[in-house]
């Protein structure tokens, strides 16, 4: 059976609630779906499933959350090419800066992205968790 792995960072649970919307819409495509809090995440984990997507809103200047998602994701750095990814996170102010340049990280790294990385406005909505659903199911498809 497929499997997706979904890893994420939350500050304020707006990221956790996208990373469970998008775990309820890789589920619609019969995949396993393991949901993991980066403190939780291991390479292993990374390099075992079919796909892969990272959650982390966005930090200080637009950057990745500096104590577990960046040494997370530098870890897997060398090991995500090829494999099918997805990022995603919210954000309180600023334009979306962190996630361009995080997709552009992991296009360098190789990863085969699946979409140019899903952002939301503070807390998801209905409109933004549907968003999420339809992620998920893509990145179970792919």
């Amino acid at each position: 059976m497929k499997n997706v792995l979904i890893v994420y960072w939350s500050g304020t649970g707006n990221t956790e609630q996208m990373a469970a919307a998008i775990a309820e819409g890789a589920k619609k495509e019969n995949v396993e779906v393991e949901l993991l809090h980066v403190s939780q995440a291991t390479l292993d984990k990374v390099k075992n499933a079919n796909a892969v997507a990272l959650g982390c809103p966005s930090m200080g200047s637009e950057v990745l959350e500096e104590y577990e998602m960046e040494p997370f994701v530098e870890s897997i750095s060398n090991d995500i090419s090829g494999k099918p990814l997805a990022l995603f996170g919210s954000y309180d102010w600023g334009d979306g800066q962190w996630m361009r340049e995080w997709v552009e990280r992991m296009e360098g790294c190789g990863a085969n992205l699946i979409h140019e990385g899903l952002i939301i406005h503070l807390t998801p909505e209905e409109d933004g968790l549907e968003e999420c659903k339809e992620l998920g199911s893509k990145l179970a498809e792919a």
